[in-house]
């Protein structure tokens, strides 16, 4: 049972070394974070021209 745990330990310790040695490692984290704010603007920016849109047609007298 040791030497499998010391051979699971070995694999994940090698796998967590290539892992930090790739330069690439935080870019996803970077990406999500400012597709999300800009998902997050387009919704505000659209909330905004339908409020104006929709109290301009109701100041429409149809009467």
């Amino acid at each position: 049972m040791k030497s499998q745990i010391r051979v699971v330990w070995a694999l994940m310790w090698s796998r967590a070394a290539v892992l930090r040695s790739d330069p690439e490692r935080g870019e996803i984290t970077t990406t999500v974070i400012v597709t999300a704010l800009m998902a997050i603007a387009a919704i505000a920016i659209i909330g905004i021209i339908v409020a104006k849109l929709t109290q301009k047609a109701n100041s429409i007298d149809l009467g």
